[in-house]
């Protein structure tokens, strides 16, 4: 498979991110243990997590992500074999959030641990942090890079403004900057990126691994009326959010370009964000290894300049 840099950080990764979202979520540890091990076998090695993965789900706390992968790490003795992304910012109790030094500091020993590795790929800011000085934050990335627990840094949920102002203060001070950013980003909601956050990204060469890629399903063909609803527990958000005119049409597109390349509504959404100038890898997630497999074939599927616009018509927004 084909690799990608990550901005200008020199990791090269796949065309796909691998989502951990699911782990010790929607799928348990013995399951996720075989989905690590079919991502390897797919070439699929770049893994995205957080600290607070899955802090949301009954019984959690958080950290039941990178806990997961630490545990199949020791097991398996992949760590080389892997890009492992995880991130830091978003609340892990009271008073356990944010972009402060002392947090910062905190919070990657925790990770370090629970993922039972001496080093992260890719450590990203979960969101933005407004109360702490964006030096502050950037000055303890920069630390955490040249002590070797972290080799690049990230952004995720930053507007297009406070992104271009942290580039510069790193540019400023010659410390270490964002190389990537992880934005929500697919066929259907491209808008709030293409019309602020695009430009950022292309003007300073940064890596971008996009969330949401397949619109939280939507984009998969799976829901196609209201009835649909009922497919899954998002469903009904799903449909109120997507099923639409222009979603529709969406669907119509993809539906034809799917059929011209044999593939399915999933792989030509993929392949048409992978070829999208900017994306290094979008994000995904499976929870079985026949939903890996569908979606490590939209890395070969490559869609001529017609298809492209074709998806662009049907997707384009006023």
């Amino acid at each position: 498979m084909s690799k990608r840099e990550l901005g200008r950080s020199g990791i090269e990764v796949p065309a796909l991110t691998f989502g951990g979202n699911v782990f010790g979520w929607t799928i348990d540890q013995s399951t996720s243990f075989s989905v690590l091990d079919a991502l390897l076998e797919h070439q699929l090695n770049f893994i995205d997590t957080a600290d607070v993965y899955s802090r949301w789900a009954e019984g959690n706390k958080g950290g039941e992500s990178e806990t997961i992968i630490g545990n199949w790490l020791k097991k398996s003795g992949k760590r080389d074999k892997i890009i492992l992304a995880t991130k830091v910012g978003m609340e892990m109790g009271e008073g356990q959030k944010g972009l402060s030094p002392t947090y910062i500091r905190q919070s990657v020993e925790n990770s370090l641990k629970r993922l039972q590795t001496d080093y992260i790929d890719l450590y990203q800011a979960h969101k933005d942090d407004e109360d702490t000085p964006l030096a502050d934050t950037l000055a303890t990335f920069d630390q955490l890079v040249k002590e070797g627990k972290v080799r690049a840094i990230g952004a995720s949920n930053y507007s297009a403004t406070r992104l271009q102002e942290a580039l510069n203060v790193s540019k400023e001070q010659g410390i270490a900057r964002y190389e990537t950013l992880q934005p929500e980003y697919n066929l259907y909601d491209r808008q709030d990126y293409e019309s602020g956050l695009e430009k950022v990204i292309t003007e300073n060469g940064l890596g971008v691994i996009n969330y949401y890629s397949l619109a939280s399903g939507f984009l998969s063909g799976k829901y196609r009326s209201k009835e649909d609803a009922s497919k899954s527990k998002r469903g009904a958000g799903v449909v109120e959010k997507y099923l639409n005119d222009r979603g529709h049409k969406i669907l119509k597109a993809l539906d034809d370009v799917a059929e011209k390349h044999r593939a399915s509504p999933t792989q030509v959404s993929l392949a048409w964000l992978i070829a999208r100038p900017g994306i290094t890898a979008p994000i995904v997630s499976a929870t079985s290894l026949d939903q890996l497999k569908e979606l490590s074939l939209a890395t070969q599927l490559k869609l001529d300049p017609q298809d492209i616009e074709t998806l662009n018509q049907a997707s384009a927004y006023k």
